[in-house]
């Protein structure tokens, strides 16, 4: 069995040491801030700083990974002798997605007797991270391309996105809640539960009044619908709200009595969507 090389996107929201540290590969999408020309991958500005800007009037407009971008970086594997197997960012949130299924296609008219494959993850953020380890374990425990691939498809529904956000203002920007909505929202302190349905698009669920409310209105969700906790990892990801992560997983601690093995950083691609505040709960569940 010939080795393959796992490539993902920066849209998964993990450090950029912990994809090396699983033998993955990433593409970057890019960035760049409104009235500026200079774009920046997603990593070129620490987290912090980002929301910084945001927090001071800056907006920011993303770039998905184009076709050549990936045709170049999975090129590059092949020649080194090995398949790719390449796990999207969400196709109904970004274009990444297709842009790397077609340099996938066109690479195969170039190596037919190589072994290339895509999967729409219709993940988002660190639950695409989170696809993309589990994945990676079943590299590791000698899964073939193909029953990595087949792997990908059948978890991929599995893995639960829930999160909040401090203020409605940037979702209103996108387009995502109207203007009066937000408004009212934010006069009332009203925290919306949102996640990522099963067509891979960001929906809102239910509103609460207030920030711990809407807190344990995400752990709960872990407490109705996980699976197997002990064989499965809960990640968490923040944009500059790191008291209301660890608030988050304390109250999972509580109400679940469940570890959250990882906290990071939404970084600044999904960022830019979703503005300063937000907080997010990745896990494996029985249905989104």
């Amino acid at each position: 069995m010939r080795d393959y090389t796992i490539y993902s996107d920066s849209a998964c929201d993990t450090p950029a040491e912990v994809p090396k540290s699983w033998g993955v590969k990433t593409a970057s999408l890019t960035f760049h801030f409104n009235g500026e020309t200079v774009q920046y991958d997603n990593d070129a500005i620490p987290a912090k700083d980002f929301y910084k800007y945001m927090r001071q009037g800056k907006t920011a407009q993303t770039a998905a990974t184009n076709i050549e971008t990936f045709k170049e970086r999975f090129r590059r594997e092949l020649e080194a002798g090995k398949d790719v197997l390449y796990l999207g960012f969400s196709s109904g949130l970004s274009s990444t997605y297709n842009a790397g299924r077609m340099a996938v296609e066109e690479l195969k008219a170039e190596y037919p007797e190589r072994k290339l494959m895509a999967v729409d993850t219709l993940c988002a953020s660190t639950g695409q991270g989170l696809l993309v380890y589990l994945v990676k374990c079943q590299k590791e425990n000698g899964a073939s391309i193909e029953e990595a691939t087949a792997y990908a498809e059948a978890m991929r529904l599995k893995i639960c996105h829930w999160f909040t956000v401090d203020t409605l203002e940037y979702l209103k920007r996108g387009g995502r809640v109207s203007a009066t909505t937000a408004w009212i929202g934010d006069t009332l302190h009203i925290k919306p539960l949102m996640h990522v349905d099963n067509e891979g698009h960001l929906v809102g669920v239910k509103n609460v009044r207030g920030k711990k409310n809407a807190i344990n209105g995400i752990a709960n969700k872990l407490k109705e619908t996980a699976v197997d906790l002990q064989k499965y990892p809960i990640y968490i990801c923040n944009s500059d709200c790191q008291d209301t992560a660890n608030q988050l997983a304390e109250s999972i601690k509580t109400i679940c009595g469940a570890k959250v093995e990882m906290i990071t950083d939404i970084g600044p691609v999904i960022g830019a969507h979703t503005g300063p505040g937000t907080v997010a709960l990745f896990f494996v569940g029985n249905v989104r």
